[in-house]
């Protein structure tokens, strides 16, 4: 009799470098931090949101260690959320009015507006000189990953390819589609320590970011056209937008 077959060992999960996590309340009597209590576990959330933008946008070797510490500040303010601080110590600031708002699906909208917020805790920037949008497309793709998507996303073209949030995080989800996973990864690392150039996308892709724009939207609008490398071709190879 044949010996009964042997289950592969399962590879260990990664230890990660999660900085110390921090929380302050300015009014604990606010709705929206009822509601925030009521939701998540504060440790818990933090952690998880760390996670996720490790897993997605780095590998145990190349993940930053020199985030120290991450301070969750949840206060009554206008707007959403926004991250700051220093290179080692971070920042989030979360309304408890946008919390309020959002008591319908509280889990998920407090555990997107952290993803994306932790991302910029620990993504590169090209020395301070990558688009906006493409450093808030990155924060939305990593919560889109991480199936958190609100309900009022939706694909969307139009003339820019950096309008930021999840207009870009779509397009690099489609990137990623055309030319493999890990493109996001790539374009992350490669703004760790030099400014940010138009050659990026083609660099990466063998294609230039307007080419790749003008690919989506025809993609959206049901109209795909064949996509041409322009590192091989002059027609286009330098398009931004």
């Amino acid at each position: 009799m044949a010996p009964p077959p042997v289950s592969p060992i399962p590879k260990p999960e990664p230890t990660w470098p999660v900085p110390k996590l921090n929380i302050r309340v300015d009014d604990l009597s606010h709705e929206g931090a009822v509601i925030f209590f009521d939701s998540v576990r504060p440790t818990k959330a933090l952690r998880e949101a760390v996670l996720a933008s490790f897993k997605w946008l780095y590998t145990p070797e190349t993940v930053p260690t020199y985030v120290e510490s991450i301070l969750l500040v949840l206060r009554s303010m206008d707007g959403v959320a926004y991250t700051t601080g220093t290179h080692t110590h971070k920042e989030i600031h979360f309304s408890l009015d946008h919390i309020k708002r959002s008591a319908s699906r509280a889990h998920n909208e407090i555990m997107g507006v952290l993803v994306h917020e932790v991302v910029h805790c620990f993504q590169y920037n090209a020395i301070d000189t990558c688009p906006g949008g493409l450093i808030e497309g990155v924060a939305d793709y990593v919560r889109l990953h991480s199936d958190l998507v609100p309900p009022h996303w939706t694909r969307t073209g139009g003339r820019k390819w950096d309008a930021g949030y999840q207009t870009t995080a779509y397009f690099l989800d489609w990137i990623e589609e055309q030319h493999g996973r890990g493109i996001v990864q790539q374009i992350n690392a490669c703004m760790k320590d030099r400014k940010y150039h138009k050659h990026l996308f083609r660099d990466i892709t063998g294609v230039s970011v307007g080419k790749l724009w003008k690919m989506y939207c025809a993609h959206l609008d049901g109209h795909p056209i064949e996509c041409v490398n322009t590192a091989d071709s002059s027609e286009g190879s330098d398009e931004e937008s």
